[in-house]
């Protein structure tokens, strides 16, 4: 039997170590796909850890802390979300046993704590000399598509070559001078019908709307953005006009009519042919549009129309003014289109180095296009970290087993109880050639004998072949299976993190509120005069 406080701290373990379990299922390509309905209903079907804890409402405070971590994890690198969970969960679990050898808790939990600290310290050090290779140009399709094969073969098994290309594209073509690549400049736009391999790439922007009037195309387009409705200016004030005759009321819809045919006039006169509106457009403000053959759109997001703005270097104005030459927006084509039987709307770039580009998804399911989507996402991200550091370190789990390899022989040499942590430490690597294996159908065990074997030979660049029938290894390196060196090394150290917090609490104090009966609740709107 436990005292309360040892209970407490293997029930922390015990919730970890589920969270852990469920997306460890979902680890690389042969991951199984989850299916999680959130509070609202909403059906997910996907293997990505990051969107499976987005939508899980984890209640135990202790899980939390794992999801922290790879929330961390997602906002630091934009993927290897489920690395962090697995390796926690196990080096949770490995504490346990430690936990169970004999010692006190509080006791052995400061070993366990100070020796997974000095081995991920350790960790991070051998890091630099396990890396193979460097992305050498960054602005090269080829080598770029290649380099983010494996991020999108996670989640989109079979379709990675043809993906990984498309992200490519986008992200090279978009690449500014100063190297400073920002992850929101990809849009994903997604439609129904067809299949994957109709999807595409355009320079510019792409919105799911319907112009609103006669004009469906504009070549070398000029365009004014206006964040305010496309209409007559309202008072503030109501006013009530008297009119004695006909003629009254006919001048009285004139004035208005003419006012309106001036303003639209007015920014027809200053070169703009493509209007973009975040408001409602009035019946009489179409028709003059028509009669000065100006283009017209309406975006209600106020995002999208600051993105399209960032596209085309235009500037939204708040009224109905003219548009100077600076505060028009610019690009070479604004047509209405047909992408399978949805009416979309592409404001394209010619140029290469446009601000903006969007990726066009098509899929015969919205659960398929999300999870490409999600896919793109982490596609794009892994090219974002690349531009940040591009040295890359082997996948397939040959930098777990290398790293486990050294770490133990670490552990031998360090005198005092906690070289145990060390060593435990070093095993929980190998649960990620483990998780690997498994969710291939193989046997974990035969995997990773033969990784240690290899690697004792000196070939560091060797991993798990999930291609094989069998329990087969390879070169990473030579199979272009390669995770970006800072991926890893957050990873690691988040994960070592999370597990340390963890085993630092013997305690979960919740405030509840007290017993006792509820406070009465005041009439609402005491003070309100009951005759109104």
């Amino acid at each position: 039997h436990y005292s309360g406080l040892e209970e407490a701290v293997y029930r922390n373990i015990q919730a970890c170590k589920e969270l852990a379990q469920t997306t460890r299922t979902a680890y690389g390509p042969n991951g199984m796909n989850k299916m999680v309905i959130n509070h609202l209903e909403k059906l997910f079907v996907t293997n990505d850890a990051a969107t499976i804890l987005r939508e899980l409402e984890v209640q135990h405070p202790a899980a939390k802390m794992l999801v922290m971590a790879s929330h961390m994890q997602e906002q630091e690198v934009g993927d290897g979300t489920n690395f962090v969970l697995v390796f926690a969960g196990v080096l949770l679990e490995l504490a346990e046993d430690l936990l169970r050898m004999g010692l006190s808790v509080s006791e052995a939990s400061s070993i366990v704590i100070e020796g997974y600290e000095k081995a991920c310290k350790k960790a991070l050090e051998i890091l630099p000399d396990l890396v193979c290779c460097s992305a050498k140009n960054l602005r090269d399709v080829e080598e770029v598509a290649s380099l983010l094969h494996t991020s999108v073969m996670s989640k989109q098994y079979g379709n990675e070559r043809f993906l990984a290309k498309l992200i490519a594209q986008a992200c090279v073509s978009i690449l500014p001078d100063s190297g400073h690549f920002n992850v929101d400049n990809i849009r994903v736009c997604k439609i129904v019908g067809a299949g994957i391999s109709a999807s595409s790439v355009l320079h510019g922007m792409v919105f799911k709307k319907e112009t609103e009037g006669d004009v469906t195309s504009v070549k070398d387009a000029k365009i004014a953005v206006y964040s305010c409705p496309f209409d007559g200016m309202i008072t503030e004030t109501k006013g009530t006009v008297l009119i004695k005759n006909a003629e009254e009321l006919m001048n009285f819809s004139k004035g208005e009519e003419n006012l309106m045919d001036l303003q639209v006039k007015a920014i027809a006169d200053s070169g703009a042919n493509v209007v973009v509106t975040g408001g409602k457009v009035a019946d009489m403000a179409l028709h003059y549009a028509n009669k000065y053959n100006l283009m017209l759109v309406r975006l209600n997001s106020k995002w999208d129309l600051r993105r399209l703005c960032k596209t085309v270097g235009a500037t939204a104005l708040p009224r109905l003014t003219p548009p100077t030459l600076e505060e028009m927006g610019q690009c070479n084509s604004v047509y209405l289109s047909e992408v399978g039987d949805t009416q979309v709307v592409v404001f394209k770039h010619e140029k290469e180095d446009g601000a903006i580009s969007t990726i066009l998804i098509r899929g015969s399911t919205d659960n398929l296009m999300d999870d490409i989507e999600r896919a793109v996402d982490d596609g794009v991200n892994t090219f974002k970290v690349l531009t940040r550091d591009k040295r890359l370190v082997p996948g397939g789990g040959a930098t777990e087993i290398e790293l486990a390899k050294q770490i133990t022989s670490y552990g031998e040499t360090c005198p005092g109880l906690d070289q145990y942590a060390i060593k435990k430490f070093a095993e929980a690597f190998e649960a990620i050639p483990r998780a690997l294996a498994e969710n291939s159908g193989v046997k974990a065990n035969e995997v990773i004998s033969k990784l240690y074997a290899v690697h004792q030979e000196g070939k560091k660049n060797v991993g798990f072949d999930i291609e094989a029938e069998a329990a087969a290894v390879k070169d990473m390196l030579e199979a272009g299976v390669l995770d970006t060196y800072l991926g890893k090394f957050w990873g690691i150290k988040l994960a070592t993190n999370a597990a340390v917090t963890v085993l630092r609490v013997d305690q979960i104090i919740m405030a509840k509120p007290a017993g006792g009966p509820k406070p009465p609740s005041g009439k609402k709107d005491w003070d309100e005069d009951q005759n109104d």
